[in-house]
């Protein structure tokens, strides 16, 4: 009887990386060789495709390839540290030290240059997430930190810098929940604060809670919606 490869299928907490690159051939090797090593994988092969993605997941890192079709991955991280600060990878064909320069500069966490061996990225990956872990653990465990603003869950308290901000008991909910989950999406049925459901209202209280912690309540940073869902906290590491 011939020996059949078993598939490891990664726990439903395992953590959760988008890999973006036009080869799909590399795509599909990261996907495997990643979930074999503990990582739930979702990949894509352009900006366009990983903007998508994003606006549905939360994930715990992002490997982007630098040399794209359309939105080269320079952009893209561009995009993404506008409103998170998700761990990011950049891969490279080039080896110009200017390129992994901009990068870093960009918000970049690490800068890798193809070819690569697949453990090298593992290790890397691991270490990022690693410090990572080791960030979150040196926060206050009660507060949760977005832009200038600190929501402390236990007493309910929102504060930009030193200053209290006044929120009422509904939005003080609201936000419990959704700094509970941080970066989750959270349908608006378990926002609804009771029993009868109703979408409307839900809409509105987010829109009050957006003027009062967003610059810009039309164009959110931080509690962003998620169409035809909910809605989601987005938060400092």
């Amino acid at each position: 009887m011939s020996a059949e490869r078993i598939r490891i299928i990664p726990a439903d907490d395992a953590p959760h990386v988008l890999v973006v690159d036009d080869d799909r051939r590399l795509r599909d090797l990261l996907s495997r060789f990643l979930g074999e090593h503990g990582y739930r994988v979702t990949s894509a092969g352009d900006a366009l495709q990983a903007r998508r993605k994003i606006e549905g997941f939360a994930f715990d890192c992002l490997i982007l390839d630098v040399m794209m079709p359309g939105e080269n991955g320079f952009d893209l991280a561009r995009f993404v540290r506008q409103s998170s600060a998700v761990p990011i990878l950049m891969l490279t064909a080039r080896t110009d030290a200017s390129d992994r320069v901009r990068g870093l500069e960009i918000g970049a966490d690490d800068y890798l240059a193809k070819p690569f061996e697949p453990r090298e990225l593992l290790l890397r990956l691991n270490n990022i997430q690693k410090r990572n872990t080791v960030a979150e653990v040196t926060l206050e465990p009660d507060v949760v930190r977005f832009g200038p603003f600190r929501f402390r869950a236990e007493r309910g308290e929102l504060r930009r810098d030193d200053e209290l901000v006044r929120i009422t008991e509904r939005e003080r909910d609201i936000l419990a929940i959704l700094a509970a989950r941080a970066g989750e999406t959270v349908p608006r049925e378990e926002l609804s604060g009771g029993s009868d459901f109703n979408e409307r209202t839900v809409d509105v209280q987010i829109n009050r809670l957006r003027r009062k912690i967003e610059d810009d309540p039309s164009n959110p940073l931080h509690l962003q919606t998620v169409r035809g869902v909910g809605y989601r906290l987005l938060v400092d590491r």
